[in-house]
């Protein structure tokens, strides 16, 4: 089975006035369908800027990225971006704002309605159809905001510490509720996050970079119990603290 991306020695700079500033060097790694990557690292380390390469917003300067898509589509439509900030416009209802990406990209048909439709109703939000984003909760936002990005059937989803806003106690249901989603749903997601234990209660595989110019420093292979099948469950396995360890450490190296 083909991986779904695969980044092949790629290296990037910034370039202002003043000279230039290495983010990224030599960095190589490929990810499987239905695996679920975290990337960890110090700050400036060039983790947004992985992602923003992934998603073909900025091209790499050295290497490549190949991107297997399941159909005759760009790259770059099959691939979801959630931010750390969930973007819900106020002046739409949270239905008109699920329904925002189909109709940027001209795929708001009836049968894409019924998906985000029935997604709504899966995932708790079918009553508040009609809101605004004001009247719902940090973590019913960032819960729409998936949504509104799993309505257009991505191939790859990139997560941008989606979650950093919230304050700690919504931050955990919602990284649980987020990540039972995704699996559930067997989507190939990549999560950028200071949050170690985010990034071990989440993964299946932790990707950890230098400092700046950031390069894959190590990677470790994430397994849990079967019984573990949620982020809040992996935490109270004796597992999660033995790989977190295991990440501080190199971190600290």
């Amino acid at each position: 089975m083909n991986p779904v991306l695969t980044l092949d020695h790629v290296s990037y700079s910034y370039h202002t006035p003043s000279g230039e500033t290495p983010a990224l060097k030599d960095v190589s790694f490929s990810v499987r369908p239905g695996s679920f990557t975290s990337i960890a690292g110090p700050s400036g380390c060039g983790k947004s800027t992985l992602l923003s390469l992934i998603a073909g917003l900025i091209a790499p300067e050295k290497g490549c990225i190949r991107f297997y898509k399941s159909d005759a589509m760009p790259a770059a439509a099959r691939i979801g971006y959630m931010l750390q900030h969930d973007t819900l416009l106020e002046w739409r209802t949270i239905y008109k704002n699920i329904l925002l990406g189909l109709e940027v990209t001209h795929q708001c048909t009836e049968q894409k309605k019924r998906l985000a439709a029935d997604m709504m109703h899966d995932y708790g939000l079918a009553s508040f159809k009609n809101a605004h984003p004001s009247e719902l909760s940090g973590g019913m936002r960032q819960r729409a905001a998936l949504i509104r990005t799993l309505a257009l059937e991505p191939d790859l989803l990139l997560l941008d510490e989606p979650f950093s806003a919230l304050d700690y106690q919504t931050r955990l249901t919602v990284c649980d509720d987020i990540s039972t989603i995704i699996r559930s749903r067997k989507k190939t997601a990549i999560l950028i996050t200071h949050d170690l234990s985010e990034a071990v209660s989440a993964a299946d595989r932790i990707l950890i970079l230098t400092r700046r110019p950031g390069r894959i420093k190590d990677t470790i292979s994430i397994t849990f119990p079967k019984e573990a099948d949620s982020p809040l469950k992996r935490r109270n396995f004796p597992e999660f603290s033995v790989y977190f360890n295991e990440v501080w450490k190199i971190l600290k190296e």
